[in-house]
């Protein structure tokens, strides 16, 4: 017992002098990387009217790079488990920049075959959230990791900037020359991660094999129970950020520029609300709020269905919708962090973090399938959000177990 005080107070002074520097990199790292993940989706339009595209093949395009960017994330929280987070966020960042020029040489050639093979390969991208989780995970104390991972998942407004920038970068600088501006972006944040980020004192490498380790993840209650939230709360974020310019364009018919702005002003309120969803769940519960994100999203998923006018009514009630959804996130992952063992919050961050990104997979493939041309609508889509989000806020309530194995996450 006291040979364990003796060691949290020799780590805890090394841990106050390292963990801001480590949390700025990792969120920098983690914001680029989900603006490259992000690049097909703001250019939706442009290669809708290029490529004359279908309704189901421009969403399945969107929604391509979501899929290996939420199946990898199983894979990359496994791994860095055991390699650490600095190894971890330079690789995915190399491995992603070649993918980002070679979606634009895709695009140049005109091929929807091309953009879908790049475009699956560009999804490494969106892995770098199952590192960041267990990186800065381990730079803080139980108290303040809800601050934390919300601080860290405010790079998710990587969408936002990519919604904003990526249309202007290809008015300003050209097509091409727009994805290898964010090529060269990645690899010099690889370069600043590797030489300037640093493990946790507080962390060590589980040296258990991966397939193993994802399977003892996999037997935890806590894993599954945020698995499904994870899946509404940041798959209905990822849904609205990479088809919301789709949907703009064919319910409101904004242009390219405008629906990529208006895309970032959602983006934007959800990353500001991921972090206040993290502290308050540090101080109220993260249950709490949870069952406030989803009741509130249920809400605005209907009042999005009638249609507001724009600008102001419209405005206001997708920037709500993506306010919700942002605490939601930042609520669910402080509760990963207060529930899951030490030693597999990689593992388990990766299979929650998956079940997110294959939550923001499906959502614009229904979209696409349900949308009614004749009347510009997608009410049923809407309606469906409406629903899901009411069976989580009900499990939410009801069904996670108020005790969880490890800290006090569930109140």
């Amino acid at each position: 017992m006291s040979q364990s005080s003796g060691s949290a107070a020799t780590v805890g002074p090394d841990l106050t002098r390292g963990q801001s520097k480590n949390l700025a990199l990792a969120t920098l790292a983690f914001a680029i990387s989900f603006w490259a993940w992000n690049m097909i989706a703001p250019l939706g339009v442009r290669y809708t009217e290029s490529l004359g595209l279908t309704s189901g093949e421009k969403s399945l395009l969107v929604a391509t790079p979501v899929l290996v960017g939420s199946l990898g994330r199983i894979l990359a929280g496994a791994l860095t488990d055991k390699f650490g987070g600095r190894l971890m966020f330079t690789v995915l960042l190399l491995a992603t920049a070649p993918f980002v020029v070679l979606v634009g040489f895709a695009g140049r050639q005109e091929s929807y075959g091309l953009l879908l093979l790049f475009g699956f390969f560009l999804g490494i991208g969106g892995t770098t959230f199952a590192v960041g989780i267990p990186f800065v995970n381990a730079w803080f104390t139980a108290d303040r990791r809800g601050f934390a991972t919300g601080v860290f998942g405010a790079g998710m407004g990587g969408t936002a900037l990519s919604s904003f920038f990526t249309p202007r970068f290809v008015t300003w600088f050209g097509y091409g020359v727009t994805h290898v501006i964010i090529a060269v972006a990645l690899v010099v944040v690889a370069l600043v991660v590797w030489s300037a980020m640093r493990d946790s004192p507080a962390w060590s490498a589980n040296t258990d094999p991966v397939v193993p380790k994802l399977v003892a993840a996999a037997k935890l209650p806590v894993t599954w129970s945020m698995s499904f939230l994870y899946a509404v709360a940041f798959g209905g974020f990822v849904a609205f950020s990479t088809y919301l310019p789709t949907y703009l364009k064919d319910v409101y018919d904004f242009d390219l520029t405008q629906a990529g702005t208006r895309t970032a002003g959602f983006a934007i309120a959800a990353v500001i609300m991921r972090p206040v969803g993290g502290v308050l769940s540090d101080r109220v519960g993260p249950r709490a709020v949870a069952a406030t994100s989803f009741a509130g999203a249920a809400v605005m998923a209907v009042i999005v269905a009638l249609q507001p006018q724009p600008e102001i009514p419209a405005g206001i009630s997708f920037v709500l919708m993506a306010a919700f959804l942002g605490l939601g996130t930042g609520g669910v992952f402080a509760w990963v962090a207060a529930t899951a063992p030490k030693e597999r919050v990689g593992s388990v961050a990766g299979i929650v973090g998956a079940a997110g990104g294959l939550g923001g997979f499906f959502p614009p493939l229904v979209m696409g399938a349900t949308y009614d041309e004749a009347d510009h609508s997608y009410t049923i889509g809407l309606v469906l959000l409406c629903v899901t989000a009411i069976v989580a806020l009900l499990y939410t309530l009801f069904g996670v177990r108020r005790k969880e194995p490890v800290g006090d996450g569930g109140r």
